[in-house]
């Protein structure tokens, strides 16, 4: 079974993308989207948010021809990997 892993945060670029993401109290801490995009599709980790008790799992998607991450909707913003805080 694939190890999942619980986001708490994320950082952004200037333009507001996403660069990384991460949960301070875990061994795994901070990680770049690159690294979570191949851990996503090789199956080696499976990341999500659970915020204001919804869970929202985070998978990849492409958009212009480059890879980025996110949640998948539900009924609140605050699963959004944009909400998070900054880490």
């Amino acid at each position: 079974m694939t190890e999942r892993r619980k986001v708490t945060h994320s950082r952004k670029d200037e333009d507001g993308d996403i660069t990384h993401i991460g949960n301070l109290s875990a061994t795994w801490n901070i990680i770049s989207k690159a690294q979570a995009i191949k851990d996503i599709e090789n199956k080696d980790y499976r990341y999500y948010v659970n915020e204001a008790g919804y869970e929202s799992e985070v998978y990849v998607y492409t958009k212009n021809g480059n890879k980025h991450i996110k949640t998948t909707s539900d009924s609140t913003s605050k699963n959004n990997l944009d909400n998070l805080p900054n880490c």
